[in-house]
C-alpha cells in the first residue's frame, strides 16, 4: 500500500527543489493552479473534486496524493469522495477503479492524520 502522506510530503519538497532552478516556471504554474481553483461559480472544494477525478483517470499518485489532501482540508466528506471516484471509474474504466481504490486509501491517511 502506497504511503499518500509520504507522497504529498516528497512531492511538495522536489517541487520546492524544482523551485529554486526554474522559480519563474513554479511561480507561473502555482499561479495557474491559484487562477483554475479560486471560488467563482463553483467552489474551490468542488474545483478540487474535480482534480482529484483527473488524477485517478490519468493515474498520477503525486496528484492524487495532492488533491487528497486538498480535498480533504477543503471539507470534502468522504460520500462526496466516494461519489467523485464513482464518477472517475466511469470515464476512465478499469485502470480508475484500481486508482480509485488508492485515492480512497490517500483521502483516508489524510483523514486519520488529522485525527
Amino acid at each position: 500500500m502506497r504511503n499518500f502522506v509520504e507522497i504529498n510530503d516528497e512531492f511538495h519538497s522536489g517541487m520546492k527543489v524544482f523551485g529554486e532552478s526554474e522559480h519563474k516556471t513554479l511561480q507561473t504554474f502555482q499561479g495557474l493552479m491559484g487562477a483554475a481553483t479560486a471560488e467563482g461559480e463553483l467552489s474551490f472544494k468542488m474545483k478540487e473534486l474535480i482534480a482529484f477525478a483527473i488524477a485517478i483517470a490519468v493515474r498520477c499518485d503525486g496528484c492524487i496524493a495532492h488533491h487528497a489532501k486538498s480535498v480533504f482540508d477543503a471539507g470534502a466528506n468522504r460520500k462526496e469522495v466516494t461519489e467523485m471516484i464513482g464518477v472517475a471509474v466511469l470515464m476512465g474504466g478499469g485502470p480508475s477503479a484500481v486508482y480509485g481504490v488508492e485515492a480512497m486509501r490517500a483521502y483516508d491517511a489524510f483523514a486519520a492524520a488529522k485525527g
